[in-house]
């Protein structure tokens, strides 16, 4: 039965992807805030399809701990479903993303088109170089928060991986508040092989933590918020 449920959900994710980007093709040529909502459809669907095929509920806790100010979102990342869901639960959140996913045809169009920031992971190029400036000038003229995975790649839920110092610098040089999530996700739809698993997923958006803090202190606490609640949903 598990097998069945995870090739339905297969089936129905891909074909639902494939959908939703080939009708929001046009977009590519409309102001951006078209292709957004596409988007946020996305993330719609890979919630509704993870509740009729993997019998998992979703539990989303702590959205009045999203400032009315700019802030920037720092994640756990278990699993792909983050990546679609976090659309539906954030305001068209800028993705921090590997420079290698904007060569995908069609989707790297769209990751273009919404503005996503990439990098390239273990080098020193002239756009490394440059990669927080761009930070800054987006998040400066967009009313869109940034959303970055700290720990640099899908990680199980019992692993704790040292956070990356970029999101240190980030934290510095945007001077506003970061909202940590931390999330289950791992434990339904596993980093590797194609069984999914019924349960419960939760989405928790924790407290803020505001500017001022130097780069390790921050990392530390970003750290001890994210794994602790991982802990606590677990």
């Amino acid at each position: 039965m598990l097998l069945l449920r995870s090739l339905l959900f297969n089936f129905f994710l891909y074909l639902g992807i494939i959908f939703i980007f080939l009708i929001a093709l046009p977009t590519l040529f409309l102001p951006t805030k078209f292709t957004l909502l596409f988007g946020k459809s996305l993330g719609y669907y890979v919630i509704l399809i993870v509740k009729i095929f993997l019998k998992t509920k979703i539990e989303i806790k702590g959205k009045n701990n999203i400032p009315k100010e700019k802030y920037f979102v720092a994640s756990a990342h278990q699993s792909m479903f983050e990546t679609f869901a976090l659309q539906a639960v954030l305001d068209y959140p800028v993705f921090i993303l590997k420079k290698e996913l904007l060569k995908i045809p069609i989707f790297g169009l769209y990751l273009k088109k919404i503005k996503s920031i990439e990098i390239v992971r273990g080098t020193t190029t002239k756009d490394n170089l440059s990669f927080f400036d761009k930070v800054a000038s987006i998040v400066k003229s967009e009313n869109r928060p940034l959303l970055i995975f700290p720990q640099g790649t899908r990680t199980k839920v019992d692993e704790k991986v040292p956070f990356k110092k970029g999101v240190g610098r980030i934290y510095e040089n945007l001077n506003i508040s970061c909202v940590p999530i931390a999330l289950n996700s791992g434990n339904i739809w596993p980093k590797r092989g194609i069984i999914k698993y019924p349960g419960k997923i939760t989405i928790s958006l924790l407290e803020p933590i505001k500017p001022g803090l130097g780069r390790d202190e921050f990392i530390k606490e970003l750290e001890d918020k994210i794994y602790g609640e991982i802990k606590n949903i677990s």
